[in-house]
């Protein structure tokens, strides 16, 4: 039972050591903080590649078509490449919409692969490899997105005048963020996100990450960079580190803001959050042993594995939670005096704050998610926990796309995700914590609201779950690749 105590005492250290840290990248978010002036247009603009990856995406891939068409660049160096993986009927949309553009002049490229191989990352390749386009830059949007017409024209010059940028990002935005506490939860975990981390990563020399969407690369930097690699599930974490392994720099723009769309299911965030934390465990297992030897300071390698293996929170938070039950039996004694810890536990909060503070007019309504995003983050700690479980006994997993509804009706669309058993764990966490709970507030007071916190946590995600998979039976369309003239 001492063990037991001891391992409790060094969960909670570990996990203050990422809120620590999170109080470290905001007060350089802060130093950081004043925007930096727009580069000037080029006298001369360069030939881009716009590349649209797509599997099964039939409630969107009209708006992302529409939107890329949009862009105002000038059309003798803009080629706009569909890569299309699907399955269902968004092939037929995607060809009807095309045809639509290349009648009225718009050069658009259609791509459709006999198989998935690679996923994401193999079609992008398969992209690059087509001698029939051509772009000396590569702009990438995954399907939810929406760029802004003028995306292209504040994206391209920053690389004008420095040979050696490889990449921007542009913030993400988001289209939903209203529609319920579980998107502007997540809105406002994405704005911290892009408000706090990048810009901190970005403006203090240290290792950045594209995020895979809305996004522009210098080709030749892809290329030196050893391409996009299919071996992980997070290919644009890994082509970053990759990169700048190589002397590239890369940088962000959070002027330049992007709209997507935000999970509105709970069961597609879960199938999200836990490809990005099983492939951000592949990349590090891939390319820490290169971190480690890479030639940079201290702080900055240090600082690149944290981001790396970020995703030990939640295996932190799950067994804080398993083992607090003998702590509790205990009477709360533990082996060191923890108190010093507490001013770890305000870095999220804190962080939250200046991202909405930063982002958005109505910041204090925005606010008001904060307890859903509380309950959300704890809640998924058992599907991040699987997710970090499975990386480690190396078990390979498909590219499970995240399904994209628009305004469809959720339940009645073939994109719907059933229940799966992890509500049922968190279930079973909820009731775990509640009868801890109530056994701290006579053994251990002290605890009780913690714990307490965590039988909420869970009971939120596994009601949430069950209500919104109720009547769900459907699941992806998987038949033949429709066949057409267009290529």
């Amino acid at each position: 039972m001492h063990l037991l105590s001891w391992l409790y005492a060094a969960t909670l250290i570990s996990l203050a050591f990422f809120g620590w840290n999170m109080l470290l990248m905001l007060a350089l978010a802060v130093w950081h903080h004043r925007p930096r002036r727009e580069a000037p247009s080029p006298t001369a603009w360069p030939s881009v590649l716009v590349q649209l990856p797509i599997f099964n995406e039939q409630h969107v891939v009209e708006s992302l078509i529409d939107a890329a068409a949009a862009l105002d660049y000038p059309s003798e160096l803009l080629t706009i490449q569909v890569l299309d993986d699907s399955t269902d009927d968004t092939t037929s949309i995607a060809k009807a919409r095309i045809a639509y553009y290349r009648a009225r002049g718009r050069r658009i490229a259609y791509r459709c692969r006999a198989d998935r191989n690679g996923f994401k990352a193999g079609a992008l390749a398969a992209g690059l490899r087509d001698t029939s386009v051509s772009g000396e830059f590569v702009a990438i949007f995954d399907a939810d997105f929406v760029p802004p017409s003028d995306f292209l024209r504040r994206t391209i010059p920053p690389f004008r005048a420095d040979p050696r940028l490889g990449a921007v990002q542009a913030r993400w935005d988001h289209l939903n963020s209203s529609q319920s506490a579980l998107t502007g939860a997540q809105a406002l975990a994405l704005d911290s996100y892009f408000m706090v981390d990048q810009i901190t990563c970005s403006r203090a020399g240290w290792l950045f990450t594209f995020n895979g969407s809305a996004g522009v690369w210098r080709r030749a930097c892809i290329a030196d960079a050893g391409d996009w690699q299919s071996d992980t599930l997070s290919e644009d974490l890994d082509l970053s580190y990759r990169a700048q392994f190589k002397g590239w720099r890369l940088d962000y723009l959070p002027a330049v803001a992007v709209p997507a769309e935000l999970p509105a299911s709970l069961t597609a965030l879960k199938r999200q959050q836990f490809r990005w934390i099983l492939g951000s465990f592949q990349v590090l297992s891939k390319l820490g042993p290169q971190l480690l030897l890479a030639r940079m300071s201290l702080l900055r390698k240090a600082e690149g594995f944290l981001q790396l293996a970020r995703c030990i929170v939640q295996p932190l938070v799950l067994i804080a939670l398993l083992l607090s039950l003998p702590v509790v039996l205990r009477h709360g004694q533990l082996p060191v005096n923890l108190s010093w810890l507490n001013w770890a536990w305000f870095g999220p909060v804190l962080v939250g704050l200046w991202g909405q503070i930063r982002l958005r007019r109505d910041w204090p309504r925005r606010l008001l998610y904060y307890p859903a995003l509380v309950l959300i983050g704890v809640g998924l700690s058992l599907n991040g926990t699987v997710a970090l479980w499975e990386a480690l006994f190396g078990r390979q997993h498909a590219f499970a796309r995240t399904p994209k509804f628009s305004s469809a009706n959720q339940r009645e669309s073939a994109y719907a995700l059933p229940l799966d058993w992890t509500t049922w764990g968190e279930l079973g966490l909820a009731l775990y914590a509640l009868a801890t709970g109530l056994l701290a507030v006579e053994l251990a007071p002290g605890l009780a609201l913690f714990i307490f916190l965590y039988a909420l946590s869970f009971g939120y995600t596994a009601a949430l779950g069950f209500w919104q998979s109720g009547g769900v039976r459907a699941t992806e369309h998987v038949g033949k690749k429709a066949q057409g003239p267009i290529n």
